[in-house]
């Protein structure tokens, strides 16, 4: 039998999908922590990103700080967390570690879209007695819209993939599949739990996709 076969016998058996170690549950952990994480990556990084795109200074600063998360790998984070009194924390390092990994795509799209809105239309809003509050919000924030949209779904996609990093400190999601395979060493439990991360990843992208198309034509960049 066939490494892909027997990849499908595993993933055809409905004694895998249920109880507490199924594929269901284990979906259901690894959709939450995603959520969660991507949730609590906008509040950190998107205030940040647009006060300072309206403003117009100390955003090259903040996205290149951030961009460093980029070259430091969310596991040795991880395991760094682990050895502070954060690992206590039970899925504590595991959030930590993943909104760090989320934020720099989050601020990076938000600030550049807010830096790119035309400055003739800034400009205008201001002539008309726009408030600086009211500018941000009435203006150039719907005109960024459609980047803080796409760094959201990279933010989104990058957090399905990287969340398996939850077994590893002890978690839940779909990460626990892979991990369970290896010590059984079973390869096609193994390959299954690839598999599902990898079209859960590809659902996710979609979704945003059939939102970005359902969304009004100011939010889609007037695509």
């Amino acid at each position: 039998m066939s490494t892909l076969t027997a990849t499908w016998h595993w993933l055809a058996d409905p004694a895998n999908w249920s109880g507490d170690d199924g594929v269901r549950h284990r979906l259901l952990q690894h959709l939450v922590l995603t959520v969660v994480c991507l949730v609590l990556s906008c509040l950190i990084a998107l205030p940040v990103a647009l006060v300072l795109g309206h403003l117009g200074r100390g955003g090259a600063l903040a996205v290149n700080i951030s961009n460093v998360g980029r070259a430091v790998p969310t596991f040795a984070v991880l395991v760094l967390l682990l050895l502070t009194p954060v690992g206590s924390w039970g899925e504590g390092p595991t959030v930590v570690a993943l909104v760090l990994f989320a934020v720099p795509p989050l601020l990076t799209n938000a600030y550049v879209g807010m830096r790119e809105v035309d400055r003739g239309v800034v400009q205008a809003a201001r002539g008309m007695g726009m408030t600086g509050r009211q500018l941000l919000l009435r203006v150039e924030l719907p005109l960024a819209l459609p980047m803080i949209l796409n760094g959201a779904r990279i933010a989104a996609v990058q957090l399905v993939a990287t969340a398996t990093i939850a077994a590893l400190a002890g978690g839940g999601g779909l990460g626990r599949i892979i991990t369970a395979g290896f010590n059984l060493a079973s390869t096609p439990q193994v390959v299954a739990g690839a598999l599902l991360v990898a079209v859960f990843a590809l659902v996710v992208e979609g979704v945003f996709e059939i939102a970005e198309r359902l969304a009004p034509g100011w939010a889609r960049g007037g695509r």
